[in-house]
């Protein structure tokens, strides 16, 4: 990985695990000191892992969100989302999910077959099935209320390859809808912030809609969920992985009137606001346009847009342009802006 330094922090703190500046250090300072390896440290939202002739997919990821029950969804719908989004990336067809639940004792049992009828609901969109689980039951307060961690298997058809290392400058850069709106949900619904919104969280499985894309063209070089630490984290994170400068356009990143406004008025940035529903394409210039037009037939992707394009190799920036013609270098925040997110 590059730059990568000792880890000096003495505790873990909430910032570590928000997706920001702190959670980089933490992976890539301390984790990855003890567990890298040529495939961990691709960092990717899925490991590819070639076997007999095949190429297979697999991801893991758990869900701490607070509170469990929001608009647009809940932490069985945002458990399966998140899995079915990572395996997406690479173009892959899922095989199945784990599903692991750790409860606190006196859980509400309504609550759980909320959760459950949630989980049925999106994997029966997404077409995936739960092939295997575990339950835990710990003492209250030992959890808040319910975590849960799924994992996803999938296998890779034959000659597709999506990756960071396939980016390549001139690329243009394409998200399907508007940013923001899962973090604006989940904060309006927290005591503490006290006011009350219409947005609705954007968490939706995308496999369909990659499914189309990769029927429409094989010059889509990379995809990445937008999740913690928003547009902006996963811009960087491409861009130093992938060793290429990017620049980005304000007026084609769409961020709705309501979410624009809270952000305002709180002092949030959009561009760093968690997702749940985003997925961020890197293609080349000569199929933006067919894929654009495919993105903006699936349900998840009728506001798509180009925001930017891929600049040459060397320097790993971010710019923004913004509308009034000035130009800002984005950068990794110290910590997201809200915790426990997803």
């Amino acid at each position: 990985m590059n730059n990568r330094k000792k880890f000096e922090d003495q505790i873990i703190q909430l910032s570590h695990g928000d997706g920001g500046l702190k959670t980089s250090q933490l992976i890539n300072n301390l984790i990855l000191d003890y567990l890298g390896n040529s495939t961990l440290n691709k960092m990717e939202d899925s490991a590819i892992i070639e076997t007999g002739g095949s190429r297979l997919a697999f991801t893991t990821d758990s869900f701490v969100v607070n509170p469990i029950f929001f608009p647009g969804g809940d932490i069985g719908k945002l458990s399966i989302c998140g899995t079915v989004n990572d395996l997406a990336t690479t173009g892959c067809t899922a095989l199945g999910l784990s599903f692991s639940l750790i409860m606190e004792e006196g859980f509400p049992t309504k609550h759980l077959k909320k959760i459950l009828a949630s989980i049925k609901a999106t994997s029966l969109e997404a077409g995936v099935n739960i092939i295997t689980g575990d339950t835990k039951v710990v003492e209250k307060g030992s959890v808040d209320k319910i975590f849960i961690n799924t994992s996803g298997l999938g296998i890779i058809k034959h000659g597709l390859s999506l990756s960071t290392e396939k980016i390549k400058a001139g690329d243009k850069i394409i998200i399907n809808g508007p940013i923001g709106d899962h973090g604006i949900s989940i904060l309006s619904q927290r005591e503490e912030f006290n006011f009350k919104s219409n947005i609705i969280s954007d968490c939706a499985p995308l496999n369909s809609m990659v499914d189309e894309i990769i029927s429409r063209s094989r010059r889509i070089h990379a995809l990445r969920d937008a999740t913690r630490g928003g547009l902006a984290t996963v811009l960087l994170e491409m861009a130093d992985t992938s060793n290429h400068s990017m620049n980005v356009y304000s007026k084609n990143i769409k961020v709705t009137n309501e979410v624009k406004g809270i952000c305002d008025f709180l002092g949030l940035d959009p561009l760093y606001i968690a997702n749940e529903g985003k997925m961020v394409m890197f293609v080349d210039a000569r199929d933006a346009d067919i894929v654009l037009k495919t993105i903006r037939q699936n349900k998840y992707g009728q506001q798509a847009s180009i925001i930017g394009e891929v600049g040459p190799k060397g320097s790993c920036s971010v710019i923004l342009n913004t509308e009034i013609g000035t130009r800002r270098m984005l950068d990794m925040q110290y910590g997201e802006q809200l915790p426990r997110i997803c």
